[in-house]
């Protein structure tokens, strides 16, 4: 037998296989024993504690489920075994692949951003449940919330939570949630809940048009899919993630007595606070009372002040009109000069202006033999240019004017020169 084994350990391990559950059990040792069928045949397997403690689902008889391991001959009996070391539901490593493509997606979209997250409402009016009627999840919720906050109301938005029109109706109850809570204020906090299962069964919960439109809600959403070991897209992208749906409940539900003990000690630091500012305001009055000790004492000593206030206000006053009586007798003694040079002054420019007027008059030109020529319309003749032979012309001289008449025009002698 041993050299069986050996060689079908030689030729074909590792291997993997492909089957429906038969007969699965998990002894007090804690090995699970199974057989692994098709259409073709069946083949015994066992999986020990070590491989069946790493399980990540409840196998069940039924389930499609992919197995590896290594072929061996079970040496009592002679019977060829398979001793599996991973087990997981068919598909579920292409669904794995597929859930961390779709995660890397929505994560570059920034749906995961910590920055988005909400804090719960610590006390909420009202509380949204989205999940389906039937769901072991809403009887769950319900009897925590019922237990914990019989007083707020709960408002159900149903929904399938598996197949393939689960993400569609998701979606819907959603959307409905969202409008609700516009138009009434209903809903201060959803809940997105449903029990646990395979990665097959919670796929629903990672489709993409789930996950953005959990990423517009106006509300924080906790998510409560599947159990603490289950993760799907949703808890991601939602403000809080809860282990389980009762726990999506209690997260949101703080319960009665928790709220009592956080108002008594509320109350307990408002007493501290008041009777604190108590003391520190009768101990001001204290010190107040002795500051003033008795009315008459204080009046007699405000009347005193008062007294050396006037004084002082009198002889400032004195102080003061005498230093401006200086002032302006020191003023009145040297106005005088001042104003006597001033006017000296303005004397003086006034004659150098009168002189320098004076060689500006065109009289005294004329009276050094020169005459101011104008054409019959009075203008000025300052060049050949502007006369003809036979023109009339005026010439004013320095004691009168005459007649001139042009006979010859023509250019200067230094013009004549070549």
């Amino acid at each position: 037998m041993r050299a069986v084994a050996d060689t079908l350990s030689a030729r074909f391990n590792p291997v993997a296989v492909r089957g429906e559950l038969s007969g699965f059990s998990r002894a007090a040792s804690g090995h699970c024993y199974f057989s692994l069928k098709d259409d073709t045949g069946q083949v015994r397997c066992a999986m020990f504690r070590r491989s069946a403690d790493q399980l990540s689902f409840a196998p069940r008889d039924g389930q499609l489920v992919e197995a590896r391991g290594k072929l061996d001959v079970y040496g009592p009996r002679g019977d060829l075994q398979l001793i599996v070391e991973t087990l997981q539901p068919a598909g579920q490593g292409a669904l794995f692949e597929q859930f961390l493509k779709l995660k890397a997606q929505l994560e570059a979209e920034g749906l995961f951003d910590a920055a988005r997250k909400r804090p719960l409402p610590p006390q909420p009016r009202s509380i949204g449940v989205v999940t389906s009627l039937g769901a072991a999840a809403l009887r769950d919720v319900v009897t925590a919330l019922k237990r914990r906050v019989p007083h707020i109301p709960v408002v159900i938005y149903p929904a399938a939570v598996q197949g393939a029109q689960a993400p569609a109706e998701l979606c819907a109850a959603l959307q409905s949630a969202y409008r609700r809570h516009f138009a009434t204020g209903e809903s201060e906090v959803l809940l997105l809940v449903r029990g646990g299962g395979s990665l097959e069964d919670l796929w629903s919960f990672n489709d993409p048009a789930l996950v953005r439109t959990v990423a517009q809600a106006p509300m924080p959403v906790v998510c409560g899919v599947g159990h603490e070991t289950d993760f799907t897209l949703a808890d991601f992208v939602a403000d809080l993630r809860a282990p389980t749906p009762t726990a999506a409940a209690e997260l949101c539900a703080p319960t009665r007595e928790q709220r009592l003990g956080e108002l008594s000690y509320i109350n307990e630091r408002l007493g501290d606070g008041v009777r604190g500012d108590l003391d520190q305001r009768g101990q001001r009055l204290d010190r107040l009372a002795q500051r003033m000790g008795r009315p008459s004492g204080r009046l007699h000593e405000s009347l005193q002040q008062l007294s050396g206030l006037q004084h002082r206000l009198r002889s400032g006053l004195l102080l003061a009109a005498r230093q401006q009586r200086h002032r302006l007798d020191v003023l009145g003694n040297a106005l005088q000069p001042s104003l006597q040079r001033s006017m000296d002054g303005q004397r003086q420019r006034l004659q150098r202006a009168q002189a320098a007027l004076g060689l500006l008059d065109p009289q005294l030109v004329l009276q050094r033999g020169y005459a101011f020529l104008t054409d019959e319309n009075g203008h000025a003749v300052t060049s050949t240019a502007q006369t003809r032979p036979g023109q009339a012309l005026r010439a004013a001289l320095a004691d009168g004017q005459i007649g001139v008449h042009v006979d010859l025009v023509g250019a200067t002698e230094a013009d004549d020169k070549p």
